[in-house]
């Protein structure tokens, strides 16, 4: 659960309606960071049905994506960061380690165990910032 400026939002709905853009998204990750304004922000990590976008074009999907969520489950709910990666840190029995995301969101360093971590390479991937 988030509490985003007093609303609780849960992070499977937001996943939920990410992933209902069927034409776009593959897979989708949401975690929580610290926010100074809204007190704690919506951070979502994107696989997408094609190529990894890059500048200009990440940019712009990531528009489309927030004013998809906000569509589906309302304007508190869209998500600030949005950040692509070709696939989410998983496990090498498929769960996606949540705990690696939310280091990355906040911009921490990755100090947590790591070895059962299927693609150690993707963490790099999703802490580039668009």
């Amino acid at each position: 659960m988030l509490n985003v400026s007093g609303h609780r939002l849960g992070t499977m709905e937001i996943e939920s309606a990410l992933v209902s853009k069927t034409d776009l998204v593959a897979e989708a990750a949401v975690v929580g960071r610290p926010d100074d304004l809204t007190g704690e922000a919506v951070c979502a990590f994107v696989v997408l049905k094609r190529s990894r976008p890059t500048g200009e074009e990440a940019k712009q999907i990531a528009n489309e994506l927030r004013n998809w969520v906000a569509k589906e489950i309302g304007p508190i709910a869209k998500p600030k960061d949005i950040r692509f990666g070709d696939n989410l840190p998983k496990t090498r029995s498929g769960k996606i380690m949540r705990r690696l995301l939310r280091s990355i969101a906040k911009g921490e360093a990755i100090t947590q165990d790591t070895s059962t971590l299927e693609n150690p390479a993707i963490l790099d991937q999703l802490a580039e910032k668009l």
